[in-house]
């Protein structure tokens, strides 16, 4: 069995390699800045979405799968409540077996349906398939799933390292496409006949569409509800969401492994004794995308690692039923203020990062950031 170790667990590593040397930390490059990226051209985002009209049916059918073991938190949890809050198409979220799909970093949530019972009520097959990044990207079942379904006719959209999985179902030789920083270089070394875009958010090629890294899949989202229901109705959607814009422009070159990164990473990790677990109060009602930002932020800190804390299972605000890792009433560690995620999604990253730099300094946000593959730094 072939796994994805991906960003989460390949940054795991640097203490190994940073260990054998402080000559190899000294070779890499200074953190890149961040350039304003090119305006987009009209005439490809009328192409964007054009390409992206539901391919079957008026009201679009949406599934979004998972592995029931380490499925990325906000690739699985932000379409899932954007696309449910727009209420512009039906959404299913899948998972591969029965059971509770095991988010990673964070979260534990109940999924809609399994494959296999979609299968069974949908034999059509959906309009969309959503692909988050996956611990493995060799899953036969999801393999077999995607392929299905692009067959029937679905737009398939692999977000963040979800693209690897694509390109592992074969979708992807031939095509553009992007996807997250880390994975960028492997993929494309497995997978040679794929045809990177550079500096592009989002890319879409005949039925297939990729995204670059996790904050990625807000403003694809976006483009794929502008493309479903019309420019007014993703704008009302991104005011709800904190959003101002989201085209496709993205600057590629402000991602790349660098310096301050690789030892904030190994400083971070080396300090064990430092390491904290921080529970986050969930009540009826959470809003899952901003949950999902918060809890994915802090748990890639290499500092501390977020818990959800509830008395029972929670029902989101888009009607996902979230598994809480510990009882509220038993908990005695510290918990984090619920004003984080309380608020729109883009404003809980923002207000996430910022005490994340509060509490552990500016290049821990930025370590954050750069893993997100979020277009903001802070000053040392």
């Amino acid at each position: 069995m072939r796994r994805r170790m991906g960003v989460w667990l390949g940054l795991g590593v640097l203490a190994v390699f940073a260990g054998a040397g402080g000559a190899w930390c000294a070779s890499l490059p200074p953190a890149p800045r961040i350039a304003q990226p090119a305006a987009i051209p009209a005439e490809e985002t009328a192409a964007t979405l054009a390409a992206l009209k539901p391919p079957k049916r008026a009201r679009p059918l949406v599934a979004i799968v998972g592995i029931n073991d380490r499925t990325e938190v906000t690739d699985y949890l932000m379409p899932y409540g954007v696309l449910r809050r727009a209420d512009v198409a039906d959404v299913v979220a899948l998972s591969t077996e029965p059971g509770p799909v095991n988010l990673y970093p964070a979260l534990r949530v109940e999924a809609d349906a399994t494959i296999a019972e979609f299968e069974a009520q949908h034999p059509d097959g959906a309009d969309y398939l959503i692909v988050p990044a996956m611990m493995r990207d060799d899953d036969p079942k999801v393999l077999a799933f995607i392929r299905s379904q692009a067959a029937k006719g679905a737009t398939i959209v692999g977000v963040c390292v979800g693209a690897t999985v694509v390109a592992e179902a074969g979708l992807l030789d031939g095509r553009r496409a992007t996807t997250h920083w880390w994975s960028l270089r492997p993929m494309l070394k497995e997978r040679p006949a794929i045809r990177y875009a550079p500096d592009r958010r989002y890319v879409v090629d005949r039925g297939v569409a990729t995204t670059t890294g996790i904050t990625a899949s807000m403003p694809m989202t976006l483009t794929l509800i502008e493309a479903i229901a019309g420019r007014p109705k993703a704008e009302a959607v991104a005011r709800e969401l904190g959003v101002t814009a989201w085209d496709a422009r993205h600057d590629s070159g402000a991602f790349r492994f660098n310096r301050p990164f690789a030892l904030t990473v190994v400083g971070n990790r080396a300090a064990f004794w430092r390491q904290e677990t921080l529970g986050m109060e969930i009540d009826p009602g959470v809003d899952e995308v901003a949950l999902a930002l918060a809890a994915d932020s802090w748990s890639r800190t290499y500092r501390s690692k977020a818990v959800t804390l509830a008395d029972g299972p929670v029902t989101s605000r888009s009607g996902l039923r979230i598994l809480p890792d510990r009882a509220s009433a038993g908990w005695d560690g510290e918990r984090l203020p619920p004003a984080l995620w309380n608020r729109p999604p883009s404003q809980a990253l923002d207000a996430t990062l910022e005490a994340i730099a509060d509490r552990y300094g500016p290049r821990t946000a930025n370590v954050v950031a750069m893993q997100l593959e979020y277009p903001k730094r802070w000053a040392d």
